[in-house]
């Protein structure tokens, strides 16, 4: 929880300052003290601003001024240490119309408060940061929210940090290298500014082309140009050793035998070791030293590790187990490979009977590896902005967009990168399809398979996730919006009604691909919920005679073609037109019939906001809708 310190000067800022309390505690889980020298209610009195923040200026994350600039400005300058140290500080005027960063916009995050302020008071930030305004990463905080570690190397020229960010703003030609993969890694990937280019090898790097290096990446690099490495969490370092070595000694002759390993200690995720050794004083010194966890692992699991490249018989007959440092590796990462094997250290300066042995391997976490992977992506019912953030995430940073040609619509392949393959599908059998995936999968490259509206409804996707999981490959699924959602809200229904129809049925017609018994649609139109009928126009006649088993010929239809498309066309009838609907469409392909009263819902009120309806979060209420307030 952050903690935020709010001084007021005026009477007149009150009803801001209980607003600004209210909502950062309320909405964004702060803990707000409110200070000043005027005697109110629920603020705490002090004598004198300056006295306050001269005792307790580091004792606050974030400290909020309501009142004149020049006060606020006056009032910290005595205490300014660096932007390192210092908390943030934000003046605010008396009427919360503006929100100003004073000190430590960045690193303090004074910035990302005044927004925050911003959106919950309806004040207007002043951010003047350079990088903020011209929507650049901020190179000092790049990845602090996912834990990223920043080492900064002036390069052969000396340049300080300061200066370097200067060059970056000044949007001098920079290179960025990244070695892992993560969500933040394909933010940068898709909101690259365009004086950087991306490269994902060191060897393709020509540093005479650049100015400024900037690196995502464990392991030590050397380079030139002034240089902002960022060390994702990604290594796990299996630790094994003899008893009782002393822990200092340890932790110091690990980090150097790490880093000449070429490997930097600020990447470190996870340490593990054998169950019996996690009371270990050196282990767990360096666990509480580096804040970094230590877990123990079984001599069942570290004996399942396969292909150890360096078992040992004599670690075996001491302790039931061929390998402690590389099987706990391969456990934490996830996978059975190493980027360091088995090391045995001897601690200097112990004597030769004395303990001062102990091994470690490193291994990378699986998930960052940046290799391969698939992702499986609803396109929604076909509008481009509809496809989920997620999923224009995906197509932004797709070296590969496989799409359904015959089902979604060119134009949402546009969010695809300069240089990736686009492709449909449209022509190409399934073979051809796992052929093509296969081929950039394995060169590391990451695959979007793009499907019609939500991949989990009649989307066919299991056979190519069978072929995945048989292949050993890496994919994920990102839901779509599915175009009976996109009906809804063409049709302005919610589709169901209050204790009248409470059941939405996806289905469709016993057409060319056989539908069970027990699903055939006399059957499901026996509850005459809200029917959605996908790929069933062709059998238009079929359907109006099953459905007309159950549901009254006045039952209200809709047939609708390519929703949210360009060409998208909505016919309303009653379900006793509802072929004839159909032939005068002149459309059986991408058509969504749907059926049932809720698309005359009328004015059924829900209970959820009734004021008489009491639940969890609002009591029961005699008021109702238009009563005087």
């Amino acid at each position: 929880m952050k903690t935020v310190a709010v001084i007021f000067f005026s009477d007149n800022a009150l009803a801001f300052v209980r607003r600004l309390k209210n909502r950062l505690e309320t909405d964004a889980g702060y803990k707000v003290s409110v200070f000043s020298s005027r005697d109110t209610e629920d603020t705490t009195r002090i004598q004198g601003v300056s006295e306050f923040i001269g005792e307790n200026f580091g004792k606050y994350d974030a400290f909020v001024f309501v009142g004149s600039l020049g006060i606020c400005v006056r009032t910290i300058a005595p205490f300014i240490g660096d932007k390192y140290s210092d908390p943030a500080v934000l003046n605010c005027d008396e009427n919360g119309a503006f929100v100003q960063p004073v000190l430590s916009g960045h690193v303090g995050g004074g910035n990302e408060l005044a927004k925050l302020v911003g959106r919950l008071t309806g004040a207007v930030p002043v951010i003047t940061t350079s990088s903020d305004v011209q929507g650049l990463w901020g190179l000092d905080i790049l990845g602090r929210e996912k834990g990223w570690r920043m080492e900064f190397y002036p390069g052969t020229a000396g340049q300080t940090c300061a200066g370097a960010m200067s060059m970056f703003v000044n949007h001098e030609p920079t290179v960025l290298l990244l070695e892992t993969r993560d969500e933040l890694t394909g933010h940068l990937e898709r909101t690259r500014p365009s004086f950087v280019t991306i490269v994902y090898n060191e060897r393709d790097i020509d540093f005479s082309a650049y100015k400024l290096f900037l690196a995502v990446t464990p392991r030590i690099l050397s380079s030139p140009v002034p240089s902002f490495f960022y060390r994702p969490g990604v290594l796990c370092a299996g630790l094994g050793s003899e008893k009782d070595i002393d822990p200092e000694a340890f932790l110091n002759s690990f980090i150097e035998a790490v880093q000449s390993k070429g490997f930097s200690p600020l990447s470190f995720k996870a340490f593990g070791t054998a169950d019996f050794k996690t009371k270990e004083k050196a282990f767990r010194y360096a666990s509480q030293k580096l804040s970094i966890p230590l877990y123990g692992y079984t001599a069942v699991q570290l004996e399942g590790v396969e292909n150890v490249p360096n078992p040992s018989e004599t670690v075996y007959r001491k302790v039931g187990v061929h390998s402690v440092a590389e099987s706990s590796s391969a456990l934490l990462s996830g996978e059975a490979r190493w980027l360091v094997e088995k090391q045995k250290i001897v601690i200097p300066g112990f004597g030769a009977d004395g303990p001062r042995n102990y091994t470690f391997a490193l291994s990378v976490d699986a998930h960052a590896v940046r290799k391969g992977k698939i992702a499986i992506v609803g396109a929604g019912p076909g509008d481009p902005e509809l496809v989920t953030v997620k999923g224009k995430n995906c197509l932004e940073t797709a070296d590969l967009i496989l799409y359904a040609g015959s089902l979604v619509p060119e134009k949402l392949t546009r969010y695809a990168k300069p240089g990736a393959v686009v492709r449909s599908s449209a022509s190409m059998a399934l073979e051809e399809q796992l052929s093509l995936m296969g081929e950039f999968y394995r060169k590391g490259g990451f695959v979007v398979r793009l499907h019609t509206g939500d991949p989990s409804i009649y989307g066919a996707i299991q056979e190519q996730m069978n072929w995945f999981e048989s292949n050993g490959m890496e994919y994920s699924i990102v839901p779509g919006v599915s175009s009976f959602q996109a009906a809804a809200a063409r049709l302005k229904s919610q589709l169901t009604i209050p204790e009248q129809v409470q059941t939405i049925i996806l289905t469709r017609y016993n057409g060319r691909t056989p539908v069970p018994e027990k699903e055939a649609l006399r059957e499901l139109a026996r509850s005459r919920a809200t029917m959605c009928l996908f790929l069933s126009a062709e059998w238009s006649e079929e359907v109006q005679r099953e459905l007309q088993a159950h549901y009254p010929p006045s039952t209200p239809v809709a047939v609708c073609y390519r929703l949210t498309w360009d060409e998208e066309e909505i016919r309303r009838g009653t379900l006793s037109q509802l072929s004839a609907l159909v032939r005068e469409s002149g459309k059986t392909r991408t058509v969504l019939i749907v059926v049932g009263d809720a698309l005359e819902a009328g004015q059924q009120r829900s209970r959820l906001y009734d004021p008489a309806w009491s639940h969890a979060f609002r009591p029961a209420s005699k008021k109702k809708v238009g009563d005087a307030q």
